[in-house]
């Protein structure tokens, strides 16, 4: 596999970073790797070459074996790599379900996942009549203001959800939430019912219910949403796509 290392470095980069991320793909084609490797392969002295691993160290991205004394990849970098390996598992195995979704409930079904304070739209069907929601796979929009969003920040505890928006919110639209308290009240509802609604808050005339997709272990990876336009989103239809939602879900999860 070709080494973005043996590459020249653009000219506004960080020599250190670029040395840590070399010292990464070194473990990757050597599974282990010792000081003297480190030091041979960088150009850089044994002590420099102690310190960088130490540093991935400290940080979880290696872990030193003690018998033999070399490094190899650490939880950190597992659990990364896991993570984008899983995001597309979950997308390649959630397909043809959304579209049997799409089929049945005429309307757009989206898969998104929590990247921060916010959720990626990973992939989409639309709904085959005229008047629809279109897909939005690739964007990125703040969590609390979609029905996805809300299913996956309900898994997480108070003090995460403080840190996440700690800087308060952004007001999309009118109806956007606004302040941590009501929020908080949003996701117990959607803890105790275990779907979430989405009335116009990330963009007018939209609205959305979601419930999680869950892995072997029970934990929420993704969740699955049905995007209707207003004048077909009364909430006694958006409440009766709650039961076909839960369905696929739990079959995406039996695929997973």
């Amino acid at each position: 596999m070709p080494n973005p290392g043996d590459k020249p470095l653009p000219p506004y980069a960080i020599e250190s970073v670029d040395k840590a991320l070399r010292l990464i793909l070194l473990m990757r084609d050597r599974g282990e790797v010792r000081v003297t490797d480190v030091s041979d392969e960088l150009g850089v002295a044994r002590s420099t070459a102690h310190r960088l691993l130490m540093t991935l160290v400290h940080h979880g991205f290696a872990t030193q074996d003690a018998a033999s004394r070399s490094y190899r990849a650490g939880g950190t970098l597992i659990e990364i790599g896991l993570a984008a390996v899983g995001e597309l598992d979950v997308r390649r195995k959630a397909r043809h379900h959304m579209e049997r979704l799409a089929g049945e409930l005429r309307e757009t079904v989206n898969l998104v996942v929590l990247e921060g304070a916010a959720v990626r739209f990973i992939d989409g069907v639309e709904s085959a009549q005229a008047l629809r929601v279109t897909s939005r796979t690739g964007a990125l929009v703040p969590a609390y203001a979609t029905s996805g969003g809300k299913m996956l920040l309900a898994e997480l505890t108070d003090s995460e959800l403080e840190v996440l928006y700690h800087k308060g919110f952004s007001h999309i639209t009118d109806r956007t939430l606004t302040d941590l308290a009501a929020l908080r009240e949003e996701l117990a509802d959607a803890r105790r019912l275990g779907y979430a609604m989405n009335r116009g808050e990330s963009e007018q005339g939209v609205h959305a219910v979601a419930v999680c997709v869950r892995d072997h272990a029970g934990r929420a990876v993704a969740a699955l949403a049905i995007a209707v336009p207003a004048p077909r989103a009364d909430h006694s239809r958006l409440r009766g796509f709650v039961g076909p939602l839960r369905r696929t879900a739990e079959a995406i999860s039996q695929d997973l």
